[in-house]
């Protein structure tokens, strides 16, 4: 049975997939997929994984031992590893940085992996995509989709996320880097 979570996950090179036949386990193996796209297993040989669901793999790797090795084979295979498939998250957010996507992710999900906003983060964030040799951007407002009045936009393979910081922000947070720590307040004349 595959992972719920990866199930509309489709496999790309450099991914590692675990394989697993029951009560076969020298068969079962844990494989990266190849730059040309398969995987290699006993038995099996080479099978196309790229582009397809780890249910399909699944069903391919079934039709495949069940043809010429096994009566009625059990094949479960999910992903172990998520190498293909990257979002860049960078800007105002704590941990800016490149990250896996694990199937269908939202704006805000990318936005909580990258640990939140920073205390200068603005709400406006942009996402910038490449779509048939076109790039094109658009922004959002967080405060917006958190509130429900905007839709939490899908993330896809590619996208690059950039969090805007706030200038009012960023000269609070300078201030109170430079002024002294005291215990009482001196009024000012």
């Amino acid at each position: 049975m595959s992972n719920p979570a990866n199930a509309g996950y489709k496999i790309g090179p450099m991914d590692v997939v675990e394989v697993s036949v029951f009560q076969v386990p020298e068969l079962s193996k844990t494989v990266q997929v190849a730059a040309n796209g398969t995987i290699n297993l006993p038995l099996a040989g080479e099978i196309q994984a790229v582009g397809k669901t780890p249910r399909d793999v699944e069903r391919d790797l079934t039709k495949r031992l069940g043809r010429d090795y096994l009566q009625s084979p059990q094949v479960n295979v999910y992903i172990k590893e998520y190498n293909s498939q990257r979002v860049t998250v960078d800007g105002s957010v704590k941990k800016p940085g490149v990250y896996p996507l694990r199937g269908p992710t939202t704006l805000l999900q990318v936005i909580a992996t990258a640990d939140g906003f920073t205390d200068t983060a603005d709400a406006s964030v942009a996402i910038f995509r490449n779509s048939n040799g076109t790039r094109s951007a658009a922004k959002f407002d967080v405060g917006e989709i958190r509130s429900g009045r905007a839709k939490d936009p899908q993330i896809v393979e590619g996208d690059v996320v950039v969090v805007s910081s706030s200038a009012m922000k960023e000269s609070y947070q300078a201030l109170l880097k430079v002024l002294p720590v005291t215990n009482f307040f001196v009024p000012f004349l």
